[in-house]
Protein backbone atom coordinates (compact mmCIF):
# COMPACT_ATOMS: atom_id res chain seq x y z
CA UNK A 1 0.00 0.00 0.00
CA UNK A 2 1.24 3.52 -0.75
CA UNK A 3 2.39 6.03 1.95
CA UNK A 4 -0.41 8.62 2.50
CA UNK A 5 0.68 11.50 0.25
CA UNK A 6 1.93 8.78 -2.44
CA UNK A 7 0.50 7.40 -5.50
CA UNK A 8 0.87 3.79 -5.85
CA UNK A 9 3.80 4.57 -8.24
CA UNK A 10 5.50 6.24 -5.38
CA UNK A 11 4.95 9.98 -6.59
CA UNK A 12 4.25 11.97 -3.78
CA UNK A 13 1.07 13.81 -4.35
CA UNK A 14 1.03 17.94 -4.42
CA UNK A 15 -1.26 19.83 -1.38
CA UNK A 16 -3.51 21.08 -4.83
CA UNK A 17 -3.98 17.83 -5.47
CA UNK A 18 -5.15 16.17 -2.32
CA UNK A 19 -7.90 18.45 -2.35
CA UNK A 20 -9.12 16.72 -5.51
CA UNK A 21 -10.50 18.58 -8.46
CA UNK A 22 -13.07 20.27 -6.85
CA UNK A 23 -10.11 21.53 -4.35
CA UNK A 24 -8.07 22.57 -7.83
CA UNK A 25 -11.42 24.74 -9.62
CA UNK A 26 -11.52 26.74 -5.99
CA UNK A 27 -7.96 27.46 -6.42
CA UNK A 28 -7.98 28.65 -9.72
CA UNK A 29 -11.23 30.24 -9.16
CA UNK A 30 -9.46 32.41 -6.60
CA UNK A 31 -6.36 32.72 -8.27
CA UNK A 32 -8.18 34.31 -10.91
CA UNK A 33 -9.91 36.78 -8.82
CA UNK A 34 -7.29 37.66 -6.11
CA UNK A 35 -5.48 40.54 -8.07
CA UNK A 36 -6.27 43.02 -10.67
CA UNK A 37 -7.42 41.04 -14.15
CA UNK A 38 -4.12 41.72 -16.54
CA UNK A 39 -4.56 42.35 -20.33
CA UNK A 40 -7.55 40.84 -22.06
CA UNK A 41 -9.01 39.78 -18.38
CA UNK A 42 -6.38 37.15 -17.79
CA UNK A 43 -4.65 36.96 -14.36
CA UNK A 44 -1.53 38.54 -14.01
CA UNK A 45 0.39 35.45 -13.47
CA UNK A 46 3.53 36.89 -15.12
CA UNK A 47 3.56 38.69 -11.83
CA UNK A 48 3.82 35.43 -9.58
CA UNK A 49 6.60 33.64 -8.52
CA UNK A 50 5.37 31.68 -5.75
CA UNK A 51 7.23 27.99 -4.66
CA UNK A 52 6.67 24.90 -6.85
CA UNK A 53 4.93 22.86 -5.07
CA UNK A 54 5.36 19.62 -7.23
CA UNK A 55 4.10 18.45 -10.04
CA UNK A 56 0.61 17.62 -10.73
CA UNK A 57 -0.69 14.75 -12.64
CA UNK A 58 -2.58 16.83 -15.17
CA UNK A 59 -1.51 16.72 -18.99
CA UNK A 60 -2.55 18.25 -21.69
CA UNK A 61 -2.79 15.93 -24.71
CA UNK A 62 -1.91 16.53 -28.80
CA UNK A 63 -5.46 17.40 -29.81
CA UNK A 64 -6.15 20.00 -26.97
CA UNK A 65 -7.72 17.22 -24.05
CA UNK A 66 -6.80 18.16 -20.84
CA UNK A 67 -6.44 15.29 -18.67
CA UNK A 68 -6.87 14.87 -14.65
CA UNK A 69 -5.53 11.93 -12.71
CA UNK A 70 -5.77 9.91 -16.52
CA UNK A 71 -9.73 11.42 -16.92
CA UNK A 72 -10.57 13.91 -19.87
CA UNK A 73 -11.73 16.72 -18.08
CA UNK A 74 -15.16 17.13 -19.77
CA UNK A 75 -16.34 20.57 -18.90
CA UNK A 76 -15.56 22.85 -21.34
CA UNK A 77 -15.46 25.98 -18.82
CA UNK A 78 -13.44 24.42 -16.07
CA UNK A 79 -10.51 23.58 -19.07
CA UNK A 80 -10.49 27.53 -19.86
CA UNK A 81 -10.45 28.20 -16.07
CA UNK A 82 -7.40 26.06 -15.95
CA UNK A 83 -5.89 27.82 -18.87
CA UNK A 84 -6.14 31.35 -17.52
CA UNK A 85 -3.71 30.00 -14.79
CA UNK A 86 -1.12 28.69 -17.37
CA UNK A 87 2.39 29.66 -17.44
CA UNK A 88 5.53 28.47 -19.02
CA UNK A 89 8.89 28.54 -17.78
CA UNK A 90 11.85 26.93 -18.93
CA UNK A 91 10.26 24.80 -20.92
CA UNK A 92 7.94 23.39 -19.07
CA UNK A 93 4.05 24.50 -17.84
CA UNK A 94 2.52 24.99 -14.81
CA UNK A 95 -0.30 25.28 -13.31
CA UNK A 96 0.58 28.91 -11.02
CA UNK A 97 -1.70 30.44 -8.37
CA UNK A 98 -0.13 33.54 -6.00
CA UNK A 99 0.65 30.71 -3.05
CA UNK A 100 1.72 28.07 -5.51
CA UNK A 101 3.04 26.35 -7.99
CA UNK A 102 2.38 23.37 -9.96
CA UNK A 103 4.08 21.64 -12.69
CA UNK A 104 1.92 19.78 -15.52
CA UNK A 105 2.65 17.51 -18.58
CA UNK A 106 2.11 19.29 -22.33
CA UNK A 107 2.40 16.66 -25.06
CA UNK A 108 2.88 19.13 -27.59
CA UNK A 109 0.88 22.93 -27.66
CA UNK A 110 -1.22 24.10 -24.73
CA UNK A 111 -3.61 25.46 -26.96
CA UNK A 112 -5.35 24.67 -30.15
CA UNK A 113 -6.11 27.01 -33.05
CA UNK A 114 -9.18 26.02 -34.37
CA UNK A 115 -10.86 29.17 -36.41
CA UNK A 116 -9.12 31.66 -38.65
CA UNK A 117 -10.65 34.94 -39.78
CA UNK A 118 -9.22 37.46 -42.03
CA UNK A 119 -9.92 40.82 -41.85
CA UNK A 120 -8.34 44.33 -42.93
CA UNK A 121 -7.01 47.09 -41.59
CA UNK A 122 -4.51 49.59 -42.15
CA UNK A 123 -1.60 47.55 -42.40
CA UNK A 124 -3.28 45.15 -45.15
CA UNK A 125 -4.58 41.66 -44.29
CA UNK A 126 -4.72 40.69 -40.38
CA UNK A 127 -5.82 37.44 -39.63
CA UNK A 128 -7.66 36.24 -36.10
CA UNK A 129 -7.63 33.12 -34.58
CA UNK A 130 -9.41 31.55 -32.16
CA UNK A 131 -8.37 28.77 -29.82
CA UNK A 132 -10.07 25.85 -28.05
CA UNK A 133 -10.37 28.04 -24.78
CA UNK A 134 -12.07 30.77 -26.78
CA UNK A 135 -9.57 33.40 -26.51
CA UNK A 136 -8.96 35.45 -29.93
CA UNK A 137 -5.51 36.23 -31.07
CA UNK A 138 -4.12 38.67 -33.94
CA UNK A 139 -1.76 37.31 -35.86
CA UNK A 140 0.90 40.25 -35.84
CA UNK A 141 4.33 41.13 -34.04
CA UNK A 142 4.46 39.28 -30.77
CA UNK A 143 1.95 37.21 -31.49
CA UNK A 144 3.22 35.46 -34.72
CA UNK A 145 3.01 31.93 -36.81
CA UNK A 146 6.01 29.38 -36.86
CA UNK A 147 6.48 26.61 -38.73
CA UNK A 148 8.10 23.24 -38.10
CA UNK A 149 8.95 20.14 -39.60
CA UNK A 150 5.83 17.36 -39.42
CA UNK A 151 6.44 13.67 -39.44
CA UNK A 152 4.88 13.29 -42.58
CA UNK A 153 6.99 15.41 -44.38
CA UNK A 154 4.74 18.73 -43.99
CA UNK A 155 4.40 21.16 -41.71
CA UNK A 156 2.87 22.12 -38.49
CA UNK A 157 2.27 26.22 -37.69
CA UNK A 158 1.68 26.96 -34.38
CA UNK A 159 0.88 30.56 -32.68
CA UNK A 160 2.12 32.61 -30.23
CA UNK A 161 -0.62 33.12 -27.74
CA UNK A 162 1.02 35.12 -25.31
CA UNK A 163 4.09 34.32 -22.88
CA UNK A 164 5.45 31.47 -24.37
CA UNK A 165 2.09 29.32 -24.96
CA UNK A 166 1.99 28.49 -28.12
CA UNK A 167 -1.48 27.15 -30.17
CA UNK A 168 -1.20 24.31 -32.56
CA UNK A 169 -2.91 24.86 -35.47
CA UNK A 170 -5.28 22.89 -36.61
CA UNK A 171 -4.35 20.69 -40.26
CA UNK A 172 -7.67 22.57 -42.08
CA UNK A 173 -6.48 25.72 -41.28
CA UNK A 174 -3.21 25.04 -42.44
CA UNK A 175 -4.43 24.30 -45.57
CA UNK A 176 -6.07 27.66 -45.49
CA UNK A 177 -3.02 29.50 -45.01
CA UNK A 178 -1.17 27.62 -47.68
CA UNK A 179 -3.90 28.76 -50.51
CA UNK A 180 -3.25 32.56 -49.28
CA UNK A 181 1.00 32.12 -48.97
CA UNK A 182 2.66 34.10 -51.27
CA UNK A 183 6.70 33.97 -52.69
CA UNK A 184 9.18 37.43 -51.15
CA UNK A 185 12.38 37.55 -50.54
CA UNK A 186 13.75 37.29 -46.79
CA UNK A 187 17.31 38.54 -46.02
CA UNK A 188 18.44 37.25 -49.57
CA UNK A 189 16.12 34.13 -49.89
CA UNK A 190 13.07 33.67 -51.40
CA UNK A 191 10.80 32.25 -48.90
CA UNK A 192 7.15 30.96 -49.00
CA UNK A 193 4.90 32.39 -46.58
CA UNK A 194 1.81 33.95 -45.60
CA UNK A 195 1.68 37.84 -44.52
CA UNK A 196 -0.72 38.95 -41.07
CA UNK A 197 -0.22 42.22 -39.59
CA UNK A 198 1.80 44.40 -41.56
CA UNK A 199 4.82 40.86 -40.68
CA UNK A 200 5.36 38.24 -42.86
CA UNK A 201 5.33 34.76 -41.63
CA UNK A 202 8.24 32.76 -43.94
CA UNK A 203 7.06 28.97 -44.53
CA UNK A 204 9.14 27.13 -45.86
CA UNK A 205 12.15 27.60 -48.88
CA UNK A 206 10.37 28.65 -52.06
CA UNK A 207 12.01 26.43 -54.58
CA UNK A 208 11.13 23.65 -52.04
CA UNK A 209 7.43 24.73 -52.13
CA UNK A 210 7.72 25.17 -56.01
CA UNK A 211 9.51 21.16 -56.11
CA UNK A 212 6.61 19.94 -53.59
CA UNK A 213 3.84 21.23 -55.97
Amino acid sequence: MAKQGQTEQGRETTALERKGLEGLTAAANQAATSAPAGRKGLPPVHLWNPPFCGDLDMRIAGDGTWFYMGTPIGRPALVRLFSTILKREDGKHFLVTPVEKVGIRVDDAPFLAVEMQTQQDARGRLLRFRTNVDDWVDCERGHGLRFTAAADGGLTPYLHVRAGLWAKVTRALYYDLVDMGEERVVDGEAMFGVESGGEFFAMADAKQVRDAL
